[in-house]
């Protein structure tokens, strides 16, 4: 005999959590203090000799690469042809700008947009790391006082 479920919503439910929901609190609990703390231990062990302290910090200081090596034949069509790939990237955006004015007369802008954005980032980590420091200071008091009880109670 079938069990028959009542109650159940029927059709596809979506999950109340999301990664999103887990990152906040992720975000919320470590603090750019803590995070700078497990950094520098890392880079302690890295130093020390720790070769998956190394590993975890290249990831991502150098991250992985996402070129993949040319061919042999475009290297020595690249070679023959006698012109050189990283210039021609490099003086590519100061063509465009005199060929195509148009595309870099909003530049003035977005710079200004980046210098406002930056700012409140910078702004955003300030308060974060008073926040951090606040919170430590608490603590010590704690602590502190913590330690003061026992001794007024003998």
């Amino acid at each position: 005999m079938a069990l028959k479920l009542s109650g159940y919503i029927k059709g596809p439910v979506e999950h109340r959590r999301t990664e999103s929901d887990y990152m906040g609190t992720l975000l919320e609990t470590v603090t750019l203090e803590d995070w700078r703390e497990v950094v520098e231990a890392a880079l302690t062990a890295a130093k020390a000799g720790d070769a998956s302290a190394r590993t975890w910090l290249t990831q991502y200081l150098v991250g992985k690469s996402r070129t993949v090596a040319p061919a042999p034949l475009t290297v020595v069509a690249h070679h023959l042809s006698g012109r050189d790939q990283l210039v021609e990237e490099l003086a590519k955006p100061f063509i465009d700008a005199a060929l195509y004015p148009m595309l870099t007369e909003n530049d003035e802008f977005k710079e200004r947009v980046r210098a406002l954005v930056a700012a409140e980032l910078r702004e955003a980590e300030d308060r974060e790391r008073r926040r951090a420091k606040a919170k430590a200071t608490r603590a010590k008091k704690h602590d502190s006082e913590a330690q003061q009880v026992p001794k007024e109670a003998s």
